[in-house]
């Protein structure tokens, strides 16, 4: 059965690599993931990867605290840089070939980011894990991922959360909330849900870079998200 996606930009909230309490490292966690991003190498899937940093620092509650905005911020990104080198490490012991490459300068632990040198690491097979958001303040890692999707030209966002897609309100508080098996970019909009930041969500549209929004943190939904899969939810041009 062919595969529907040859490249795919893989975005995974930091706090699903804190396991469940959603902070610091989990092992068991980075390990099963590790397992499951093998197995899409193996399947010949072409694989970006963006890592947030909230399991470790959140700049956007720092700020709330009276933290500046922008060096908030950059403590963000640097939360990031660690979980991408973590990550890198569980893939490397398993033989995936993996790099880091950062948006603000850490020559000693990883490459900078360059476009043409990330589509190329892709076309070898490798993995590679875009870290440190767009390099600047201001904006999330949602944004980064569809920004990073967007200059490889990724076939689709593939979004791991702790949810099982998309809903019409917060299903931990209305139990009763409609879930959507798939929804065009419009109808979200109109809707008013809150699938990604809204400078993220207007650049996958306009792109045409269809997102899926999955539950991550149930082993084995990576790979059948990757495979085409009825999991989760795809949000997409109508």
């Amino acid at each position: 059965m062919p595969l529907p996606y040859r490249r795919v930009l893989l975005k995974i909230s930091g706090e699903v690599l804190g396991g469940k309490r959603g902070v610091g490292i989990d092992d068991a966690t980075i390990e099963r993931l590790a397992d499951e991003v093998a197995e899409l190498v193996d399947d010949g899937i072409e694989l970006g990867m963006v890592i947030g940093g909230g399991n470790i620092f959140r700049g956007l509650s720092a700020a709330a605290k009276g933290m500046d905005r922008a060096q908030a911020d950059y403590v963000g990104m640097l939360a990031t840089i660690v979980n991408s080198l973590v990550f890198q490490d569980a893939l490397e012991r398993r033989g995936v070939v993996c790099r880091v490459m950062t948006a603000i300068d850490v020559p000693k632990v990883a490459e900078p980011y360059i476009r043409r040198r990330a589509i190329r690491h892709l076309e070898k097979g490798w993995v590679v894990i875009l870290a440190a958001g767009t390099g600047n303040p201001y904006f999330t890692t949602d944004t980064a991922a569809a920004l990073r999707a967007a200059e490889i030209q990724a076939d689709v966002i593939l979004k791991g959360t702790d949810v099982d897609g998309v809903y019409s309100d917060d299903p931990k508080q209305v139990p009763d909330a409609t879930r959507y098996d798939e929804l065009t970019f419009q109808e979200a909009i109109y809707k008013g849900l809150k699938i990604m930041d809204a400078t993220a969500f207007t650049m996958c549209r306009e792109n045409r870079i269809p997102v899926l929004v999955f539950d991550i943190t149930v082993a084995g939904n990576l790979p059948k998200a990757a495979r085409g899969e009825k999991v989760g939810t795809l949000v997409r041009e109508g």
